[in-house]
C-alpha cells in the first residue's frame, strides 16, 4: 500500500464521538476542580501546607487534560462538525489553564504549517538555531540562547511565566478576534480569582492555584518540547520540506505508561496527529493500532525521553539534534 492510500485511512478516524468527548469532559473537569476545592477546604480549617502540597501535581495533570481538550478544540476536531462548540468549549478550558483560546488556536495552527522547516522558525515552535548559526552568533546571541536552552530555564522558570504572564497580553501582529478572546480571558480569570479570594482569601488561593499552574505549565511545555525534540527529529529548508515527513520523522511517538497515556490525551501518539490533525484524542490509539505503517514507527520510553534535554542544536552537516558538549568536543 502506497503512501497516500494509508494517510488517505487516517480520515476513517476524524469522526466524533459524543460519548467519549462527555467521558473526558466528566473525567477531566470533575476531577480538577474537585482536588482545588479540598485543597481550599483543607488549608482553611488547619491541614499543613505541605500535606496539601501532595495535592498539587494531582490536579495539575487534570488540569493538562483539560489543556489537551483546548489542543483538540483549536483543531476543531474534538466536536467534529461543530466549531462553534468547539470554540465555545475552548475558551471555557483556556479559562482554566490560563490560555486565550483563539490566540493559542493561531499560533499553534502556524505550528502545524511550519514545524520542522529551518527557513520559517519564530512561531508556535521552541527556539532551535543551527551549529553554523551558533558559532557566528554574536556572544550576547549565544548567551540568551544558552540561557533559554538550560533546562532548569526551560522547564522550570519559564512555562509558569509564559501561562501567568505572556498570555494576558496580545503579541505583536495578533488580529482583532485573537486580542478580544485574550481580553475576554483575562476578564473572565480575574473574576475567577476575585471569587476565590472573596471566599478563601489571597494566601489560600495562591498557596493551591500558583503551585498547580506551575506544575501544569511545565509539563504543558515538556510535553510540547518533547514532541519535536530528539535527537534524530526532522528539520529542512523551505524547498525540500514535507509535511508528511514532518508526521513520520519529525514527530515524536511517545509511548508513555497507561495512566499517562490516559491523562495527556494520547498526545504521545503525536506522529498520527502530524500526519492528520483532525483526529480527536480519543482515536488517535486505535489508528496507531489498526494502520501498519504507524506501528512501524520507533517509540520514545517516558525515560528515553528525558535524554533529550540536553539537545540543543541542529547539525544540518549529520541531521541530527547535538548538544552544546557534543560541539564542544567537535571543536576539539
Amino acid at each position: 500500500m502506497g503512501r497516500a492510500d494509508w494517510v488517505t485511512q487516517l480520515t476513517h478516524y476524524e469522526s466524533t464521538d459524543i460519548w467519549a468527548c462527555a467521558r473526558q469532559i466528566a473525567t477531566s473537569f470533575i476531577p480538577y476542580i474537585a482536588l482545588m476545592l479540598a485543597m481550599f477546604y483543607f488549608l482553611q480549617n488547619g491541614a499543613s501546607f505541605w500535606a496539601v502540597g501532595l495535592l498539587w501535581p494531582v490536579a495539575a495533570l487534570f488540569l493538562g487534560r483539560i489543556f489537551i481538550i483546548l489542543h483538540d478544540c483549536s483543531h476543531k476536531s474534538y466536536l467534529r462538525g461543530s466549531p462553534g462548540a468547539c470554540f465555545v468549549l475552548g475558551h471555557i478550558c483556556g479559562i482554566f489553564t490560563f490560555t486565550s483560546f483563539f490566540a493559542f488556536r493561531n499560533s499553534h495552527i502556524i505550528h502545524h504549517a511550519t514545524v520542522g522547516n529551518l527557513d520559517k522558525r519564530g512561531v508556535g515552535d521552541v527556539w532551535t538555531l543551527t551549529v553554523d548559526e551558533y558559532r557566528v552568533a554574536p556572544y550576547a546571541k549565544k548567551f540568551l540562547y544558552r540561557l533559554f536552552r538550560n533546562p532548569f530555564f526551560l522547564f522550570v522558570i519559564a512555562p509558569v511565566f509564559k501561562f501567568v504572564v505572556l498570555q494576558r497580553l496580545p503579541v505583536k501582529g495578533a488580529r482583532f478576534k485573537e486580542i478580544l478572546s485574550i481580553f475576554f480571558t483575562d476578564a473572565m480569570i480575574v473574576l475567577l480569582v476575585w471569587l476565590a479570594i472573596s471566599t478563601v482569601g489571597v494566601k489560600t488561593y495562591v498557596a493551591v492555584q500558583l503551585p498547580v499552574i506551575f506544575f501544569t505549565s511545565s509539563l504543558a511545555v515538556w510535553i510540547f518540547y518533547i514532541h519535536h525534540q530528539f535527537e534524530n527529529t526532522y528539520w529542512a529548508r523551505n524547498d525540500t520540506w514535507d509535511r508528511f515527513d514532518v508526521g513520520l520523522k519529525g514527530s515524536v511517538f511517545y509511548q508513555l505508561p497507561g495512566f499517562l497515556r490516559w491523562i495527556t490525551g494520547n498526545i504521545g501518539y503525536h506522529h498520527v496527529h502530524h500526519l492528520n490533525a483532525r483526529i480527536p484524542n480519543y482515536n488517535l490509539e486505535k489508528a496507531q493500532r489498526d494502520i501498519p505503517q504507524l506501528r512501524e514507527v520507533s517509540p520514545t520510553t517516558l525515560w528515553g525521553g528525558f535524554r533529550s534535554a540536553s539537545l540543543a542544536l541542529w547539525d544540518e552537516k549529520r541531521g541530527r539534534l547535538v548538544s552544546f558538549s557534543s560541539l564542544k568536543r567537535q571543536g576539539a
